[in-house]
């Protein structure tokens, strides 16, 4: 049986980013990633949208919060190390009508608790920095970027793989069991028995959680984000990243515009409640995942509660119109023709059983096992640092 120190389930930017973190401070460690797909960053990481966050929107001293901010820092020194284009385009976050102005006051509160370079904005200003946009104020956030992180992710794991790590494809993990003072993970490539065992899975991390002995205190119920992507002749109409104010009521940012790296222009996400914890397309289905889902009484709590937000949402899935109408109400001169169907995303959305949307980081751990259960936007901004948080809590064990 093959050995190893520690054993990291999961081959997207936070599993990448743990092994790098973990043997840039225990070199010469067995450390093994157990991907289940035929390489890396095939699911939340290589459907990311690409928005390097400034983490305005968390609540301070929260896990999000503090792990973005510094998390933002150190994906760019990365970047800058391995030459991965990155730029700091800047962000907007606009208020429509007068209606929004509380809500984006509280936005801006934030981002001073959370130490973030912001500032409150007028129309005047507002059209300086995005010329096609409405709005009767704004907050402009400077530092907020966009980068490629299916790239970043792939170059971390030639890091790993040069640091002697290795990274195990179609290692479907199928359980887990102790043995004496180590782990033996089942897995489609053979077993391996480990010192320690990190939990990345993402989409699945509630299901290996239970595998490794510990009860989640959340269960992952998937939100499938919808895109359109604005024709070449219409991509002048945004320049960096449009926001509007987000529903307070609802655990969604609304759609955007976003500026990719490699060019174009983003529109979205529509969120809607996806029939497959990887169902990338509409006609996605699995049985068991839906059924999971809609027997939850977290999900069934939810989705009574916010019934017209999510009414909404499926409208949208379905009428480019309504999409379209989104959009104008930021920027009117978009239209139906100027829009082309982009890839979709799935988030990993950690529900307690109340209802309860699970906003921070969580980490739940036993004596052999550390469970990453939910790490939500800014979670790919932040990897590097959730990688060193983990670490941090490995240590003592080694």
């Amino acid at each position: 049986m093959q050995q190893a120190d520690v054993v990291i389930i999961g081959g997207g930017i936070v599993g990448l980013a743990t092994a790098y973190r973990l043997l840039e401070r225990y070199p010469g460690r067995k450390v093994t990633i157990l991907e289940k797909e035929r390489e890396v960053a095939q699911h939340q990481t290589g459907h990311n949208s690409g928005v390097l966050h400034s983490g305005i929107y968390y609540r301070p001293g929260s896990l999000r919060a503090t792990n973005c901010r510094e998390g933002k820092l150190a994906m760019e020194a990365f970047c800058q190390q391995e030459n991965i284009p990155f730029d700091r385009c800047g962000k907007v976050i606009v208020a429509v009508n007068a209606s929004e102005i509380a809500q984006l006051e509280r936005i801006y509160e934030r981002g001073l608790a959370n130490d973030i370079r912001c500032e409150r904005i007028g129309p005047e200003r507002l059209k300086e920095i995005e010329p096609h946009v409405i709005g009767v104020q704004a907050i402009h956030v400077p530092d907020a970027g966009i980068v490629d992180y299916r790239q970043v992710a792939e170059r971390i794991a030639e890091r790993v793989k040069a640091m002697g790590g290795e990274i195990k494809m179609n290692a479907r993990v199928t359980g887990m069991f102790r043995h004496e003072k180590r782990m033996v993970v089942q897995n489609a490539a053979g077993e391996i028995e480990s010192r320690l065992v990190v939990n990345c899975a993402g989409l699945q991390s509630d299901r290996v959680a239970w595998l490794s002995g510990v009860r989640p205190n959340a269960q992952i119920v998937p939100f499938r984000g919808e895109y359109f992507e604005l024709k070449p002749s219409a991509q002048h109409l945004c320049r960096g990243l449009i926001y509007p104010v987000p529903d307070p009521d609802f655990p969604f940012l609304g759609v955007h515009f976003t500026r990719m790296i490699h060019g174009g222009v983003e529109c979205g996400p529509n969120a809607v409640f996806s029939f497959a914890r990887e169902g990338y397309h509409k006609t996605s289905f699995n049985l068991f995942d839906t059924l999971e889902s809609l027997t939850y009484p977290g999900f069934l709590r939810m989705a009574w509660r916010h019934w017209r937000a999510g009414w909404n949402e499926m409208y949208r899935s379905f009428s480019k119109a309504a999409f379209v109408s989104a959009l104008q109400r930021l920027v009117p001169e978009v239209q139906a023709e100027h829009l082309v169907p982009a890839p979709a995303g799935v988030r990993a959305q950690a529900l307690t059983r109340e209802g309860n949307l699970v906003d921070d980081f969580l980490i739940q751990e036993n004596d052999l096992v550390v469970n990453v259960c939910n790490a939500p936007s800014p979670a790919a901004t932040a990897s590097l640092n959730i990688g060193q948080l983990i670490v941090d809590k490995l240590a003592p064990r080694f």
